[in-house]
């Protein structure tokens, strides 16, 4: 008898927990995660970001593994080039940054924070033209943006030569959305 009011039970909490928690979300959330999430909530907040962006950019860029590093040299969670890093981490008085200071989650999400926000600025809060920038560079976006290539607002972002920049820029929208469904 013991067993099956331990059996019933367990049905009756599963069955709330189904309801109530809708497990698609359940799902959705160990795949559109929140590590690291002290920090990347902390560095949004302090420059004024959506951290949901963040953690989108973070997926799209390392998958969440904090050791990994590019072809092209790109370091950690946030996926930052060195020289970039170096040049972000001054403006916010951070100590001069090496590579493998950038494999440290919280330096590297501070930094990329800080990068990103001054993409946004650079580009008027167009984030989708930051977010080119973040992946293409600052250099190609605004020499796309002078040949007519991509608006100066976005509208056709679409126009990005780059397939790889094209790609990402998609990806990270689509990821954004579904944080801001899931995680609301």
């Amino acid at each position: 008898m013991k067993k099956i009011l331990m059996f019933i039970t367990a049905v009756i909490v599963i069955a709330i927990l189904f309801i109530t928690l809708k497990p698609q979300n359940i799902i959705l959330k160990k795949i559109y995660k929140q590590e690291y999430g002290e920090y990347v909530y902390k560095y949004a907040n302090e420059y004024n970001l959506d951290p949901l962006l963040i953690f989108a950019i973070i997926k799209n860029e390392s998958k969440f593994e904090k050791n990994t590093k590019s072809s092209s040299g790109a370091i950690g969670l946030m996926q930052l080039m060195e020289t970039t890093a170096i040049e972000m981490a001054n403006q916010i008085d951070e100590s001069v940054v090496t590579q493998e200071e950038l494999y440290n989650p919280e330096k590297n999400i501070r930094i990329g924070t800080k990068y990103f926000a001054y993409l946004l600025k650079h580009y008027n809060d167009n984030q989708l033209l930051a977010l080119t920038a973040y992946n293409a560079g600052m250099g190609n976006v605004d020499k796309w943006i002078k040949d007519g290539i991509i608006n100066e607002d976005g509208s056709n972002i679409e126009n990005i030569p780059y397939k790889e920049t094209n790609n990402y820029v998609r990806k990270i929208v689509r990821d954004y959305k579904i944080y801001k469904e899931i995680w609301k």
